[in-house]
């Protein structure tokens, strides 16, 4: 049951995304075939549609087009898009993608300015986050610039840095990664492909920028409590997971917890349930 309810979630979110792209697509009445490009090509690359293929990405492109043209009013579709939407993460991704599709051509019309602002204002979106989203894409650069890393690619994070800690992931180590990456539900709905894709994006993220940058990137992007005591936790699980943990172990989970604002009760707990 917990996984349906997952992939519901999943398919009604990407769905969302899917139908944002296509109002800006239409805005002037028409779907232009470099628009529709750009569509498919924004799909492609986002992660969150790993595992769609060909025939039902088509299905989504041609669902939202009808869901569209039977849709009465603008703001009930923009109703729904926040319904589906619920994370503001997610209702970013929504107008980054919109905007890719408006700006297609480079330049947007008239029309797909106002339609972009309406999407802004219906789904909280700031005029900072509006003007860098409009600059990456303007740009050709990534959307990944504006939103961020995902929390499950920093949970992953948080593993590899515990477990790198004495410059080896050991074997033990590893299968717990796994183990935490099928089963926790943190990672819900995240198939085995993407999370080799997230330890192999952790592990060159460390080589490339270093323990402490990395921290201050946990930091960043690690925004509630409850995230934050999730990472830890993974952390605390990988750090056990071929005995008691090492010197270096510990001096990384001390950095984490400091990095992370966790006090030591918090720690105290979390080592207890990990």
């Amino acid at each position: 049951m917990a996984f349906e309810t997952i992939e519901k979630a999943k398919a009604e979110r990407n769905a969302a995304l899917i139908e944002a792209m296509m109002l800006a697509a239409s805005a002037d009445g028409e779907v232009a075939p470099r628009e529709l490009q750009i569509l498919i090509a924004r799909v492609i690359d986002r992660p969150e549609f790993e595992g769609t293929d060909a025939e039902a990405l088509n299905a989504l492109v041609e669902a939202s087009a009808k869901r569209l043209s039977e849709a009465k009013r603008l703001e009930d579709v923009l109703a729904s898009l926040r319904e589906r939407l619920p994370e503001h993460r997610n209702r970013l991704l929504a107008f980054g993608l919109a905007a890719s599709v408006a700006f297609a051509d480079r330049r947007a019309t008239r029309e797909e300015l106002g339609l972009l602002k309406t999407i802004q204002a219906a789904l909280g979106i700031s005029e900072d986050e509006v003007q860098r989203m409009v600059d990456v894409v303007q740009k050709g650069e990534s959307l990944t610039a504006v939103l961020g890393e995902p929390p499950e690619q920093l949970f992953t994070e948080t593993m590899v840095l515990v477990g790198a800690a004495d410059g080896i992931v050991h074997e033990a180590e590893l299968v717990t990664m796994f183990e935490n990456l099928a089963g926790d539900p943190a990672f819900a709905g995240l198939s085995r492909a993407a999370a080799e894709a997230a330890l192999k994006e952790a592990i060159s993220n460390l080589a490339a920028e270093g323990l402490p940058r990395r921290l201050a990137a946990l930091a960043r992007g690690l925004t509630t409590r409850g995230q934050r005591r999730k990472a830890y936790q993974l952390g605390v699980r990988v750090a056990n997971s071929d005995g008691a943990p090492g010197k270096a172990e510990l001096r990384v989970l001390e950095l984490l917890q400091s990095a992370l604002g966790l006090d030591d009760d918090d720690v105290k707990k979390l080592a207890a349930e990990a």
